[in-house]
């Protein structure tokens, strides 16, 4: 599956994703995990080779050349490539979170607030996945894939629901449909196998 075809890679995380209640636990806690993920890297320290670049907007929004912008801007990078417009979209969304995690963190008590967030947003998400969805994390089987592609996947799903890009949307649809229907019959085949199994 190639990282950089956009159909493919929503197929596989949309099969995921398929429960209306799981997409809208994800919808509001998957900003949640990026935006507490992007204070805990306002922490980590930079090589002596970042140029030391430090821009205070107001006491919410400041910009500190370090992890968070370099990290992010990797993602930014990768959404591009996917789906640019739907990328250029984003961006002010990730802008905002990026700025107003890094002045977060500038707080004395920063991580007393984001670790209990972080940890909150990822128990709703496994709640989802295990009451709604009733199938693992797409994380289970591809972590780097999964965590990469929430944020995105989260924004085209709030882009589909405004009428962006019909076809592909229905196109993508019908995909995640026969991936659902592949994953069940292949789950279907090995408990059948298993029970003849113990038959035997």
């Amino acid at each position: 599956m190639s990282i950089f075809d956009v159909k493919k890679q929503l197929t596989f995380y949309g099969a995921y994703h398929n429960n209306p209640t799981n997409v809208s636990i994800h919808m509001l806690f998957v900003p949640t995990i990026l935006w507490s993920a992007q204070v805990f890297l306002a922490f980590a320290p930079v090589p002596s080779f970042f140029p030391q670049l430090h821009y205070k907007i107001n006491d919410y929004l400041e910009f500190d050349l370090n992890w968070t912008v370099f990290f992010m801007a990797l993602y930014l990078a990768y959404y591009y490539a996917l789906e640019p417009v739907a990328a250029f979209l984003y961006t002010p969304q990730m802008i905002l979170s990026v700025l107003s995690a890094i002045a977060f963190a500038h707080k004395p008590d920063a991580l007393n607030y984001a670790i209990p967030l972080h940890v909150v947003a990822w128990i709703a998400q496994f709640a989802g996945h295990g009451l709604a969805e009733k199938r693992s994390p797409a994380l289970l089987d591809n972590l780097i894939g999964a965590i990469v592609l929430a944020p995105f996947f989260v924004h085209l799903e709030l882009l589909f629901k405004i009428g962006y890009r019909p076809d592909f949307h229905k196109a993508l649809v019908n995909d995640i449909g026969k991936e659902i229907a592949r994953v069940k019959k292949i789950e279907g085949d090995k408990r059948r196998a298993a029970e003849t199994k113990k038959e035997l």
